[in-house]
């Protein structure tokens, strides 16, 4: 019976704009879950019977979609419609899986016994069992748990998200036609754009495409994909916050980046769970860096993700023990940094509070976090751990080759780059009156691995259509080399951490 309740409890039914599958499943503790991928599940304690109610909600047919968002006026009769799809399929359902696991069962036994009786015996035993699974859940069926629903993943905050669904329909649709065709056009705007400095990258330079905070934003994998055909980007880096919640659901949001065709470097950000990462780890390109160093297309990176997991708030910059969590982090990578027999080029953190503790140790960091772009420079912690020595530049012929990556001087102090949200901040956008604009950045390294130059790109939030592109010469520190820290065994004090903005 169970055999066949497993092969034959399931079935395929319209529920409003949805392909919806509905199963059921043996348990011990009833219940009915609904799954919308990649937002998450609510959960409902419908009834306590040994069958578990699961609907998953597959596919979106866009044309009943659009039809049912033009209907505002009939909003009770499309809701008695669903009602009347959903409750016809789970009658289907029930007549099927009985089906099923009866026919399951008296097969079994007739290939068992190969004797009538016998037969007739078991196809009696499961019509009692199935009748009184049946009558367990009708007699625990709590109606009233449709109100009481628990919610997984980003549907926690589902009155936030949804808000005027015709609204943000219009807006996504206007959105969606538009942006595609902006991005793919992207390159040509540098022929009308003056004022950009004059800069042309040779064949030996490499381009990093930096994202960040993607919050599960659907319409941003178009963008990121579409830079990174048009720029011939060489590396996609990203600083974390792929997910909103990090839930199972949501795993399959990262499913693109086996498309993009290129390496794709990731640590995790306080939105992103262990099962997120594991996720894009299992992408051909991808790499998840957590205090780890790597080494891609003659560029070495250094990353480690957020120590935090706080899919259900936000981060608070004012806890003590959040901002000690992220700083400590910092300092991890940083050891990691100086134990390195090569130089790191590039370090990745999500929060930029984790930078500070590698200033002096690599020329840029990345990070994001902040939804909002910025570019300063790092004056080393003067009480941070350091050679006592003054280092030996990289490109001295008397520097050994194994010798720590600290040893190695930084001629200019450390650029932090936080980007803003490639993302728009996620599926909230669609609500604001002014949405967050999609930001990346394109970064160019030359031979020496430099970074020479950067690219800024943001397209309009929902709704909007612009395209904004600045590029930027990276200019020389005007304050010069940072000054060494003292060793480990100086007894000066460690003042706050300094940032001061970039020229």
């Amino acid at each position: 019976m169970i055999i066949g309740v497993e092969l034959g409890g399931t079935t395929t039914q319209d529920i409003g704009p949805f392909r919806a599958q509905l199963s059921l499943v043996p348990s011990w503790h009833g219940d009915t879950s609904v799954e919308i991928p990649p937002l998450g599940s609510l959960e409902l304690n419908s009834h306590d019977g040994p069958v578990h109610l699961r609907i998953r909600l597959e596919s979106l047919d866009e044309a009943r979609t659009r039809a049912f968002a033009a209907k505002t006026g009939n909003l009770e009769q499309i809701s008695h419609d669903a009602v009347d799809q959903l409750s016809l399929g789970v009658r289907r359902l029930a007549l099927q899986t009985a089906g099923c696991g009866l026919l399951g069962a008296m097969i079994l036994v007739a290939l068992v016994f190969r004797a009538r009786r016998e037969t007739a015996v078991g196809g009696l035993v499961v019509i009692g069992v199935l009748a009184s699974t049946g009558a367990a859940t009708l007699l625990t069926f709590n109606p009233a748990a449709i109100q009481e629903p628990t919610y997984r993943g980003l549907l926690v905050n589902a009155p936030a998200i949804i808000g005027d669904a015709k609204r943000i329909t219009d807006r996504y649709e206007e959105y969606r036609s538009q942006l595609q065709k902006l991005v793919l056009n992207v390159s040509k705007l540098y022929g009308t754009i003056s004022a950009l400095p004059v800069y042309e990258p040779d064949k030996s330079t490499t381009k990093v495409l930096h994202i960040s905070d993607m919050h599960l934003n659907p319409a941003a994998w178009g963008v990121v994909r579409s830079v990174a055909d048009q720029f011939d980007i060489d590396i996609i880096v990203d600083t974390g916050d792929i997910n909103d919640w990090g839930s199972e659901p949501e795993a399959s949001y990262v499913n693109v980046i086996g498309d993009l065709k290129v390496p794709y470097l990731y640590i995790r950000g306080n939105h992103d769970s262990a099962v997120t990462a594991a996720a894009v780890a299992r992408q051909p390109n991808a790499t998840v860096l957590d205090d780890t160093i790597v080494s891609v297309k003659g560029l070495t990176f250094a990353g480690i993700g957020d120590p935090r997991f706080t899919p259900d708030k936000s981060t608070n910059e004012s806890n003590d023990e959040q901002h000690q969590q992220v700083v400590t982090s910092g300092d991890i990578l940083a050891e990691k940094i100086r134990s390195s027999a090569r130089p790191v080029d590039v370090a990745m953190v999500h929060d930029p509070v984790a930078a500070q503790e590698l200033a002096g140790l690599c020329p840029l960091v990345l990070a994001g976090h902040k939804h909002e772009r910025s570019i300063t420079r790092l004056n080393p912690n003067q009480g941070a751990a350091a050679p006592a020595a003054v280092p030996v530049p990289a490109t001295s012929p008397s520097a050994p080759a194994s010798a720590p990556a600290a040893l190695r001087a930084l001629q200019e102090r450390t650029l932090l780059m936080v980007e803003g949200s490639t993302g728009g901040a996620g599926l909230r956008g669609l609500e604001s009156s002014k949405p967050l604009p999609l930001a990346l950045s394109i970064l160019y390294f030359d031979k020496d691995r430099h970074l020479s130059a950067y690219d800024d790109i943001q397209v309009g939030g929902t709704g909007l259509t612009e395209v904004a592109l600045q590029r930027h010469i990276v200019q020389p520190d005007t304050k010069g080399a940072p000054t060494p820290a003292p060793s480990v065994s100086s007894s000066s004090s460690s003042p706050a951490p300094s940032l001061s903005p970039t020229p």
